[in-house]
């Protein structure tokens, strides 16, 4: 499925590539394939004659003599490397022969940096960033500021724009941000690409990462992550639905995550090494791809407002990574959940470990109440609370006291 040229939005990783291509040998842009990894690339090459290991040909050729096609190629943009990894190898050693900034563009539609053997070979010799689909500020082309307003509370009195919500959020949010969505019109129409992306991976991708002895087992388990977007990974609660031991649900979840279908959200705790043996949630990355294997519709979520809070949750999920992928701090997005069960959904910590809680609330109003966790959480934190917000689906940013507002989705 090659990627569509249809939209050419601006991204705003794009100014962070070409920083980097300036002063690192190898730029990788790591992201789910039809993230638009491919037109970015494409737009950063400046020159640089572009090479796809997605036709067969020239992945036989590089398969076969990795070391003479590298020789033969001084500076590039290499499309999907994770399909040669034996590639990897002859970059690291061209690279340490030829030291020079900007030589090779990659891009991999798996998580490269965690496949055997090729952290090793190009630890020092590249920088990654990772393209996810695209963002509600990508889609309405402005700037990404949430998490500026989040560090510095300068939330503006009104906002500068209409914000999304109601149906046009919900629509917005079933969508998804794969470019492809874009531009069909229709939830049907949506969907049918979602379904086809969803059987392409499975079929081929797949097999770019790991080996699994049972691919029929996938689309079940993906349907039960879909299910379970939001909510603590029980392993053994699925394997036994689907017919897995926890040792093989948890190898598949792995190939999952690093194929950027799912990602593990991690417990939050004062005690940092206590956060390893807490329990994680789990969460698909992309809402279209939720909607479709779930068949939501927004007369459905309109009905159920439970299922309609978990989708919020699952978008706003995506959406802040989207966000910290262009931050340079290196912030650790968790979950907060204690012995009581009081929650908050997302919590981010800076590296001075300054403290961000977000609540997700379905509705259009917001009390008291709805900040009981983020109080608790706030109390926990040892004057490290920088500032909680709940995100609601309203049009009015609101203080409620002690750094803790509410703000509505559209302000991501």
């Amino acid at each position: 499925m090659p990627e569509s040229n249809v939209l050419l939005l601006n991204r705003h990783l794009e100014t962070m590539l070409a920083t980097a291509l300036l002063d690192t040998p190898a730029v990788l842009i790591n992201g789910p394939r039809q993230s638009g990894k491919t037109t970015l690339a494409k737009q950063c090459a400046q020159g640089r004659p572009y090479i796809t290991l997605d036709d067969a040909s020239v992945l036989a050729g590089v398969r076969a003599d990795p070391q003479g096609f590298i020789r033969r190629t001084e500076r590039a943009v290499i499309d999907e490397v994770q399909r040669a990894p034996e590639l990897l190898l002859a970059l690291k050693l061209a690279i340490d022969d030829k030291r020079m900034p900007g030589r090779y563009l990659l891009t991999g539609s798996a998580n490269v940096m965690t496949l055997p053997n090729i952290a090793d070979s190009l630890a020092g010799r590249v920088e990654v960033h990772t393209l996810l689909p695209l963002s509600l500020s990508e889609i309405e082309q402005r700037p990404a500021s949430f998490l500026d307003y989040l560090q510095t509370q300068q939330w503006p009195t009104v906002p500068d724009r209409p914000l999304l919500q109601g149906d046009a959020l919900l629509d917005r949010v079933l969508a998804g941000g794969y470019p492809e969505v874009l531009h069909r019109a229709t939830l049907a129409r949506r969907q049918a690409w979602a379904n086809a992306y969803v059987t392409t991976l499975i079929q081929r991708d797949i097999q770019d990462v790991a080996r699994m002895d049972d691919l029929a087992k996938v689309p079940p388990l993906l349907n039960s992550l879909a299910l379970l977007s939001g909510q603590l990974l029980n392993l053994t609660q699925i394997g036994g639905q689907i017919g897995l031991n926890l040792r093989t649900v948890e190898r598949y979840i792995e190939v999952l995550e690093k194929l950027y279908l799912v990602r593990r959200l991690p417990a939050w705790g004062r005690n940092e090494l206590g956060r390893l043996v807490k329990t994680p949630k789990v969460h698909l990355l992309d809402t279209g791809l939720q909607s479709t294997l779930l068949r939501l519709t927004p007369g459905l979520l309109q009905k159920d407002r439970q299922r309609l809070g978990a989708v919020l949750e699952t978008w706003v999920f995506g959406e802040l990574l989207k966000a910290l992928a262009l931050s340079p701090d290196a912030w650790f997005l968790s979950h907060y959940r204690d012995k009581d069960q009081v929650e908050v959904d997302f919590v981010l910590e800076s590296p001075l470990r300054q403290v961000i809680g977000i609540e997700v609330k379905a509705s259009a109003s917001v009390g008291m109440p709805d900040f009981k966790g983020l109080r608790r959480l706030r109390d926990q934190c040892n004057g490290d609370f920088l500032t909680g917000i709940v995100l609601y689906d309203g049009e009015r940013i609101l203080p409620f006291g002690d750094g803790l507002w509410a703000v509505p989705l559209g302000m991501m």
